[in-house]
């Protein structure tokens, strides 16, 4: 089988995808594209959490036009997500962006085809190939086979064409399926890899289905690119993708909190700054560990490979750095004290 680090190479902007143990984190704006204010203004904001790649949806050619004014205003990797209709990806490519995804089964001008590809060689655009168990061609079953065998119909197309710069994403809502289709595509495709799980549904129910099956298909080491799939804001999806790879110890330079879940020891409200340090977090870039602990008694020692954190008392809360105790904090003070103690770590 191979590894994320055995896959082609693949140039997504100024990133590299594949041949290396690097997983970008990706998200998908639910803006209107053609909106070009509301789009690049959510992209900037997912940039500022952590998002690596973004995609847009292209449905009409007022979005793809709008790709050029979109892909100046931001710093990341733009992707156009196109289907069925050649004409759009033309127009993606000369606006310049940096990836597309489109499979090309789906496109029955196979002159079109070829104009695709020639402009993406010329432009060094990669192609994302992605299958849904959702949309699976009538003719082959809903296995993992099936699931790849659909991807190979798209990536022979390209293959044939001398092109080689291919992502793959093999997705379905089915955790297990998703995980033998991934194990099937990396013995399958020497190309890298695109992971997450489909329509896993909300935040709450979407982010414990995406944990477990993303978390088992990456520790295999396979995937170089990934997207939780959330039906929420775009931030929570780079926000659990962050999560996911620092506690798979395969993300660094993000902060990571700690935070004990209360009981009737805690004598301060807790709660709400264990929420607010992590929101602060959020925007964070540096290898920090917090922890927001409920009681003075046992917190400390709780966390004590913590690089600081605090531990409440009865109105107060006691400052800790790896587990020593520094000074005691008024409570109303707590969060704005903690935050200068994050910024000057």
């Amino acid at each position: 089988m191979n590894s994320r680090l055995e896959t082609y190479k693949v140039k997504v902007g100024n990133l590299e995808l594949g041949g290396n143990d690097k997983i970008y984190i990706q998200s998908m704006t639910n803006t209107k594209t053609k909106d070009v204010e509301a789009t690049v203004k959510q992209i900037l904001s997912l940039e500022k959490i952590g998002c690596e790649i973004i995609r847009v949806c292209v449905l009409n050619k007022e979005d793809a036009y709008a790709l050029g004014a979109i892909k100046k205003q931001i710093h990341i990797p733009l992707v156009a997500d196109i289907h069925f209709d050649p004409e759009l990806a033309i127009i993606a490519i000369k606006q310049g962006v940096d990836k597309i995804r489109l499979n090309p089964g789906n496109i029955s001008n196979k002159e079109k085809i070829v104009e695709i590809v020639d402009l993406c060689k010329e432009h060094n655009i990669p192609i994302r190939i992605g299958v849904n168990s959702g949309s699976m061609p009538k003719d082959l079953p809903l296995t993992a086979e099936g699931i790849v065998e659909a991807a190979n119909r798209h990536v022979r197309i390209l293959e044939k064409l001398d092109f080689h710069n291919i992502v793959i994403s093999l997705k379905s809502s089915d955790i297990d399926l998703s995980i033998a289709a991934y194990k099937l595509a990396a013995e399958t495709f020497p190309y890298p890899l695109h992971v997450g799980i489909t329509e896993a549904g909300t935040s709450f129910n979407g982010l414990i289905k995406s944990t477990i099956g993303i978390s088992k298909i990456l520790d295999l080491g396979i995937g170089n690119t990934m997207r939780v799939s959330l039906t929420d804001d775009p931030k929570l999806e780079v926000k659990a993708a962050k999560e996911i790879l620092k506690d798979l110890n395969l993300l660094k330079g993000f902060p990571n909190l700690t935070s004990c879940p209360t009981c009737g020891r805690c004598q301060y409200n807790m709660i709400p700054i264990a929420k607010a340090v992590e929101e602060y977090l959020d925007y964070v870039h540096k290898d920090i560990h917090v922890a927001v602990m409920g009681c003075a008694v046992n917190g400390p020692g709780e966390a004590k490979e913590a690089d600081l954190g605090i531990a409440g008392g009865n109105g107060e809360a006691i400052l800790f750095k790896k587990g020593q105790i520094v000074r005691k904090i008024k409570e109303e003070n707590i969060l704005e004290e903690l935050k200068k103690e994050i910024d000057a770590f």
